[in-house]
């Protein structure tokens, strides 16, 4: 389902992805078993997402929706190109930017000003486009005082700002964001909340996973539930949200 008539900008079609998880044991374990030739780990596969399809039209505003271990964080991982799928087709049209992980693309020998520099270029910015934006950039991720000093020193707070900053300043087509909001203070998460709903406004699409149901009914049209790897409800958002409350 999509609330919107505008073209598809991402499709996910009949996606499966799987991890192996390895397990480790205790150290007398580990030694028993090397001294009897036994492995001491074990592996065994964890299917993330299976056989997941749906498309996502230009300005559409969508909720990944699902308990710990659903597959909706592998999803949106998929969709902006941080991982690939086993199996199935994962397109993306525009210029996608987001908040994946908490200091992603951030060098933690450089400093402020110069990740500023770099994860804009990795976000498809010129130079050129960067210098433009660099203050306001700054100034709305309100670490001035610390925008020289090497992020490795940064809190992950600090590190949000940054980073949400410099993504919501490429202008870009579609917006990811994975529950990153949580880790910043009440002031800044309202904030970023207000620039997402200007970004809403202006037509950008948005892929938003997230355990505030609350923050998702005020911001998404549709909801996409997943359980278990599997897509079990693509509709309103009203109406993931009520299966997954009822569940």
């Amino acid at each position: 389902m999509s609330n919107n008539t505008g073209r598809s900008v991402i499709r996910v079609e009949n996606v499966t992805k799987e991890f192996t998880i390895r397990r480790t044991h205790t150290l007398k374990e580990s030694i028993v078993w090397s001294l009897t030739g036994r492995r001491s780990e074990i592996s065994e596969q964890f299917r993330a997402l299976n056989d997941v399809s749906f498309t996502v039209n230009e300005g559409d505003t969508v909720a990944l929706l699902g308990y710990n271990g659903s597959g909706k964080s592998t999803c949106l991982k998929l969709i902006s190109g941080v991982m690939r799928e086993d199996s199935g087709y994962v397109g993306v049209r525009g210029k996608v930017a987001g908040l994946i992980e908490v200091g992603a693309g951030f060098h933690p020998d450089l400093t402020g000003r110069e990740n500023v520099y770099l994860n804009g270029a990795i976000l498809g910015m010129s130079k050129a486009e960067i210098e433009a934006a660099f203050d306001d950039i700054v100034a709305f991720s309100e670490i001035e005082k610390f925008i020289d000093t090497e992020v490795k020193f940064y809190s992950s707070g600090m590190f949000l700002r940054l980073a949400f900053s410099v993504a919501v300043h490429t202008s870009p087509d579609i917006f990811l964001v994975d529950e990153i909001l949580a880790v910043g203070d009440e002031p800044f998460q309202r904030k970023c909340i207000a620039r997402i709903k200007e970004m809403k406004a202006a037509g950008t699409t948005l892929v938003i996973v997230s355990h505030d149901l609350d923050m998702v009914a005020d911001i998404c049209d549709r909801g996409i539930l997943l359980e278990k790897g599997k897509l079990v409800v693509d509709g309103t958002a009203a109406e993931a949200i009520e299966r997954m409350r009822r569940d």
